[in-house]
């Protein structure tokens, strides 16, 4: 839509609006509305467009007769989201505390429908409270679940907790499904009156213990995409295998620069590669990355499929790639003895790791070796002498970039960066689709390398494109809000922990220093989940508006353009700056398209973390539940009123409900963040060891219950297979 058709739509917007605020308007239906505005049949859909429109901004309501009318004082618009026991909050835009919904005012709302609420009448020492008065856009249209079957009639159990009903099927409606089976269902009716909503069955995803069929689910339920379009595919076919002669003509050959890539064992989409050479007084490093920008360009069906995409996906059993193979393992992976055209970014820096100068530049490359992150720490770490004959000509080379490591580390932390360290998860699966083992993802000298360098140049490039003055994408994490930090310095003085908040304001530093602090004590993690939460979500944004927690003024994402979307952008302009093909034209072309890319980027990256998350949970889930009854040994890592969150050493989280804790009456004190024992006196804080004992784990509802192992019980299990990981 240009901006003249934008601004006619405000104008024809304020026109219904104004009518209604007229002091003579009567409510009317939107049939009387658009005869009195005489609208024509041609644009009734738009016409009725801008009343939903209004109705979302809150400005307009309708009666349950279907009458609009300015929206009184006290409506306010925004999005319900359900809790699984039935009451639910509505954020509104603009408002920082969430209105709460209880079960009974929720009025036929579900989870993320769009709703107009009015706030009831405050009670002393409660939260602010609403009604929902009416659903003005469903946010659900399909679930993902279980069927189960009758004889006449069916229903789909949504594996969504949040989705608080279950879906009626009529008989006919079955696709074909079988009892037990995962299905996709589109719901038909969201049904009134306390009856059920109504649906029919798109797509039978698999039986429920198929393998995969759980994954294939998450990808249902997060509305990820599966097989990329035959169009697509097709598209791609035609790209080249190899770099041609003709394409390499005008760049910078670095074929005979000694260079690696360092990756996991089981990655294929190798986007970068590294070299480093030193002088005795300047550090020379390459960060190659493949110029994916060169065969996915952009307007083409490749770029639009990659955009609505945005990032790849990692699941254990699998990967749901941005592009397509035939370009993420093939032409643009930079791999072992094959040309490849590059984006590179040359940096010199001094002995003490200060940037002297850079330029960016298009390559052809050829990696002399693919390395993995074990073999690198082998070398580095171990001095493993098989691996160190092995790859003789390059251990000089990474004992020098283990040095520039440790260099541009210090320089971080030396700003205030914060290096949050929590072990992530690495899920092993049998040919089964089952988790065999599940360990804590190892982090050493060659990931944290490879992380620098990468780091490095993501701030390098961001700094010189901001300062060429032109339309860039750059990744902005904002300092956090006040009332968090109020929040996290009370919650950690219970500790003997403090932070320095001068006006309301919180630097890098200050929470760089709190976990340097707790460091190595019991209450580390506990420090360490505090602060981050308090933190906000990273984003992609068209202004510079700097990395709180690197400590950097300008930062963006340029290393990874086979798996982001936003990399592969940039690589885009920094090619037009390079060609000087910048003009006035192309400026204001990204200046309006990159507001759009860095809100769906943002967007597809949110759901692919959340889509990730779901996966490990279910799958630890899935794990525990053979070992019901065995004894592990963990530590508290979270404390609510309802019980303790316990974290076993190979980062799976359970909970001890209050209601198992037997031998006493635990109360949750917010004061100190503990729980405490009414006549024991005995109490339990964040980053206490405790025993536990499994009694419980539930993959659809991706929950663990622990209890509290007495003694007698651990004395009596010590050394089982659950106790290995410790």
């Amino acid at each position: 839509m240009t901006n003249e058709e934008l601004e006619l739509k405000e104008k024809r917007k304020k026109v219904i609006y104004d009518l209604m605020c007229d002091q003579t308007y009567t409510p009317m239906k939107e049939k009387e509305l658009a005869m009195l505005l005489q609208v024509s049949r041609e644009d009734k859909p738009v016409f009725r467009a801008m009343l939903k429109e209004l109705l979302t901004e809150g400005k307009i309501e309708v009666s349950s007769r279907g009458k609009y009318r300015r929206a009184g004082s006290r409506a306010l618009t925004g999005i319900f989201l359900a809790h699984p026991r039935g009451f639910g909050f509505v954020q509104i835009e603009g408002r920082q505390e969430d209105v709460f919904i209880p079960e009974k005012e929720s009025h036929g709302a579900f989870h993320l429908d769009t709703v107009q609420i009015t706030l009831l009448p405050e009670q002393t020492g409660k939260r602010t409270e609403g009604t929902v008065i009416r659903v003005l856009e469903r946010g659900i249209r399909q679930v993902v679940g279980t069927y189960r079957r009758n004889r006449n009639y069916g229903f789909v159990i949504p594996d969504n907790q949040r989705f608080l009903a279950d879906l009626f099927i009529p008989k006919e409606c079955a696709a074909g499904a079988g009892d037990g089976c995962k299905v996709v269902a589109e719901i038909t009716d969201y049904g009134t009156g306390g009856k059920n909503p109504e649906g029919k069955i798109l797509t039978v995803i698999g039986g429920r213990d198929e393998p995969g069929t759980d994954i294939l689910s998450v990808m249902y339920s997060f509305g990820l995409p599966g097989d990329f379009p035959p169009e697509i595919r097709r598209e791609a076919e035609k790209i080249p295998d190899r770099a041609e002669e003709r394409e390499r003509e005008g760049r910078l050959d670095l074929r005979d620069l000694p260079m690696v890539t360092i990756d996991g064992e089981d990655s294929r989409d190798l986007d970068d590669a590294v070299s480093l050479s030193f002088d005795g007084t300047v550090y020379r490093l390459g960060v190659h990355i493949a110029d994916v920008s060169h065969y996915v360009r952009e307007g083409s069906g490749l770029d639009w499929e990659a955009l609505k995409r945005g990032t790849s996906v990692y699941f254990p059993d699998r990967v749901i790639p941005m592009l397509p193979p035939k370009l993420s393992n093939g032409i643009c992976s930079l791999n072992q003895g094959e040309d490849r055209l590059a984006l590179s970014c040359l940096m010199e820096l001094d002995l003490e790791g200060n940037l002297l100068s850079h330029r960016v530049e298009e390559t052809v490359v050829n990696v002399d070796r693919r390395m993995t992150y074990k073999e690198v720490a082998g070398i580095l770490e171990e001095q493993d002498p098989d691996l160190m004959e092995q790859y003789e000509p390059f251990v000089p080379m990474f004992r020098r970039m283990e040095e520039l490591s440790r260099l541009l580390q210090k320089h971080r932390k030396k700003r205030g960066a914060i290096d949050f360290d929590f072990p992530e998860a690495k899920i092993l699966l049998n040919e089964k689709g089952e988790p065999a083992d599940i360990l804590p993802r190892e982090r050493n000298a060659a990931t944290r390398l490879i992380e620098d360098f990468m780091l490095l140049a993501n701030e390098t490039v961001a700094e010189d494109f901001y300062w060429r003055e032109v339309p860039f994408l750059y990744r902005s994490h904002e300092a956090p809000d006040p009332e968090k930090i109020r929040s996290l310095a009370a919650l950690i003085s219970s500790f003997g922990y403090g932070i320095k908040t001068p006006r309301d304001t919180v630097y890098p530093k200050e929470i760089q220093k709190l976990l340097e602090r707790a460091a190595g004590r019991p209450e580390e993690p506990m420090i360490a989940r505090l602060a981050l939460r308090s933190m906000k979500q990273a984003r992609y944004t068209r202004e510079c508006a700097g990395h709180f927690g690197l400590a950097a003024r300008y930062y963006c994402h340029f290393t990874s353009p086979i798996r982001r979307y936003p990399d592969l952008q940039i690589h885009r302009i920094i090619k037009e700056v390079l060609h000087n093909r910048m003009t006035q034209e192309r400026r204001e072309h990204y200046e309006e398209l990159l507001p759009g890319v860095a809100e769906q980027t943002s967007r597809t990256e949110r759901t692919a973390e959340e889509a990730e998350r779901d996966v490990d949970k279910m799958k630890k889930a899935q794990y525990m539940r053979k070992k019901i009854g065995e004894i592990c040994r963990g530590r508290i890592s979270g404390i609510t009123n309802y019980g303790l969150y316990v974290e076993l050493p190979n980062t799976i989280e359970g909970m001890v409900h209050v209601s198992n804790m037997e031998d006493d009456h635990y109360c949750y004190r917010e004061e100190t963040g503990d729980m405490a024992g009414v006549r024991t006196g005995k109490v339990f804080r964040m980053g206490d060891p405790v025993t536990v004992r499994v009694l419980d784990a539930d993959p659809e509802s991706r929950t663990i219950d622990f209890i509290l192992a007495q003694e007698d019980e651990e004395d009596g299990q010590r050394g089982g297979k659950a106790d290995r990981e410790q």
